[in-house]
């Protein structure tokens, strides 16, 4: 069989795995290799016996260890050479560079009657698990997700989990695609905290990285040169080959590591990084064909896989007999731009191309985002599709992500630079528009603590990340190079550490009941559960607000927004106000409802939810 010849269908399981009554088998691809060795390791972390593998042709190498079963640690030599950790590695015990562990998917679930997240109706909750409490493992995670049930949180949303070097890092420098990470807990830590947030009726998506390996613990190259290409760039490095010679191998890398999550971890979907820069010039592409396979791993449950892609594309979300990937939702940004241009007033880089104006923000509430099509003032290039046929509930907008807080300078939240009440009334606007809301982790009480960048690499490498992430912020006014904390550090990743602790002081203890009170307003109130086309509308109401209607079966639900000097706004004649921003018990100083003489009258920023009665 000629490796260039080999299809999808013909690339057999790879990896480490136990068969009943056979022992551990072994199955790697090292094309243009001719001797591949199993070398085992003791508990000690030394080498001992090595153990030939077979030569199957098509660059495939074959072993089996009659009676040996989970818990064997192994490396692979080739040629000679290494050894090397296994890319297809289902657990890296200590680290990427150490030996690969087989493990077994034997876990005693509880979650049967489990149907997964409607994505319709979904709220998510992006969560670091190294810094969402202080032990920063799967395990901590369990007693906060009544919490977040109760909060109105259907969906989690777990950073990167594959394993990357050290044990400081966003994830997004995984190299392991099918080793949780051992500091978060590692395989068994992960499914207990899937089976408990089933049990408290929450769904997990795990975020996905496909668009390119960490450069720290990367090993592919040991094995194969066809791993990559240099037909294709990302911003990152080398492409990942996902369309030339050795591509079957490559793809089927990806789509056994997204069957892996949602068959042998219960996952209820993935969000996939950057789609953007997964270049596929197949004929099928691999996002397209990463979907119809998730759906098919989980028979009788419902699966949701969500894109981050800057490109506005409405291919992303459109079915494949429409010539689209089937996604069921894409991150849609420029919701986000718009909202912190028109608050905090951010103008550089890629926030030029937004004004933040009420009818700039308005239009990008109207039809999700607001690219579809015209020229970009960064780039030069055309950006975007007209999304008027895409539901609302496909398109996730935020105030704060990942991104969004940790690659500024210095890792501030929103809260740093917008007051409490600007806080207030744009978590209403996210909170009750017919889009799936995302939050990020303490968001729901305007945490105060950092989300810094921070890695924990080799001193060779994180001297290099140090001075390019410094460098990176040369060009912004706000921002010396050397007053950029260094990734390196341990402090950077400490203190973007959580506070739970805050989230019952005066000052925070508002914010969290606002959250929880305008998401429950989201799950119940009729005119909020039509989030569909044809039930809102959006429009601008003087130089600084705007209004948005909700309207239901029953009547209509407006939000009324403010954001800088005195709003006022004629309502007709039967309403009633349903809360505002500015109450006591949400951190606010109004007393009164902000009425008179028929008008809603707010001043500065602020917002209004008033629902019109017969």
């Amino acid at each position: 069989m000629e490796r260039a010849a080999v299809s999808r269908g013909q690339v057999p399981r790879l990896g480490a795995w136990v068969e009943p009554g056979a022992g551990v088998r072994w199955r790697v691809w090292a094309p243009q290799h001719r001797r591949v060795e199993v070398v085992l390791y003791g508990r000690d972390g030394q080498p001992g016996a090595s153990l030939p593998m077979t030569d199957e042709g098509g660059g495939f190498f074959f072993a089996t260890l009659a009676g040996a079963g989970a818990g064997v640690r192994y490396k692979l030599r080739v040629d000679g050479e290494g050894p090397f950790p296994d890319p297809w590695s289902r657990s890296q015990p200590d680290g990427v560079h150490g030996p690969s562990e087989v493990v077994v998917p034997d876990f005693a679930w509880t979650d049967a009657g489990w149907k997964g997240p409607d994505p319709e109706a979904q709220v998510i909750y992006e969560v670091h698990v190294g810094t969402a409490t202080p032990e920063g493992t799967f395990e901590a995670l369990i007693p906060r997700l009544r919490s977040f049930k109760a909060l109105g949180v259907t969906t989690l949303e777990l950073m990167p989990l594959a394993s990357f070097p050290g044990v400081r890092n966003w994830g997004y420098d995984g190299v392991d695609l099918f080793a949780p990470l051992a500091a978060y807990g590692g395989p068994q830590g992960l499914r207990r905290l899937v089976d408990a947030a089933h049990a408290e009726g929450l769904a997990v998506l795990i975020d996905a990285v496909y668009n390119h390996f960490g450069p720290d613990g990367n090993y592919l190259r040991c094995y194969s040169p066809h791993y990559f290409t240099g037909r294709h760039h990302t911003p990152w490095g080398e492409a990942v080959n996902y369309d030339g010679e050795g591509s079957a191998v490559v793809r089927q890398l990806v789509l056994s590591n997204v069957e892996m999550w949602i068959r042998d971890y219960h996952a209820d979907g993935l969000r996939l990084d950057a789609a953007h820069a997964i270049v596929d010039d197949g004929s099928t592409h691999l996002v397209a064909e990463l979907v119809e396979l998730a759906r098919a791993s989980a028979p009788g449950r419902r699966v949701v896989i969500i894109a981050e892609d800057e490109r506005n594309d409405t291919r992303l979300v459109h079915p494949r007999e429409r010539g689209g990937y089937g996604l069921d939702g894409v991150w849609a940004d420029d919701f986000h731009h718009q909202m912190r241009r028109a608050f905090a007033g951010d103008s550089e880089g890629y926030y030029r191309d937004y004004t933040g104006n009420m009818e700039d923000l308005a239009r990008t509430l109207r039809q999700g985002w607001f690219y579809e099509g015209q020229v970009s003032q960064v780039t030069g290039h055309a950006r975007g599709t007209p999304a008027g046929e895409v539901e609302p509930w496909r398109l996730v907008h935020c105030i704060q992500n990942h991104d969004q807080v940790g690659n500024r300078a210095h890792g501030e939240r929103l809260g740093e630079d917008v007051s409490p009440a600007a806080f207030r009334a744009m978590s209403a606007l996210l909170l009750l528009s017919p889009y799936t809301p995302l939050l990020f982790m303490g968001q729901e009480w305007n945490a105060s603590t950092p989300f810094l960048y921070f890695t924990d690499h080799n001193a060779e490498l994180g001297k290099l990340v140090t001075e390019g992430r410094r460098k990176e912020f040369a060009g912004f006014a706000r921002f010396s190079g050397d007053t950029v904390p260094d990734p390196q550090v341990v402090e950077t990743f400490t203190r973007s550490k959580l506070d739970w602790r805050e989230a019952e002081r005066p000052e925070h203890a508002g914010v969290l009941t606002l959250y929880r009170e305008l998401l429950h307003l989201r799950a119940t109130d009729a005119c909020l559960k039509h989030n569909r086309r044809g039930h809102f509308d959006v429009r601008p109401t003087g130089e600084h607000g705007l209004v948005l209607e909700r309207r239901g079966p029953r009547g209509a639900l407006y939000v009324i927004l403010n954001v800088r000097g005195t709003l006022k706004h004629r309502l007709p004649e039967h309403f009633k106000v349903v809360l505002w921003s500015e109450e006591p018990r949400f951190g606010g100083t109004s007393r009164e409802a902000p009425l008179r003489s028929g008008e809603v009258w707010l001043e500065g920023p602020a917002a209004v939810v008033v629902r019109l009665t017969d």
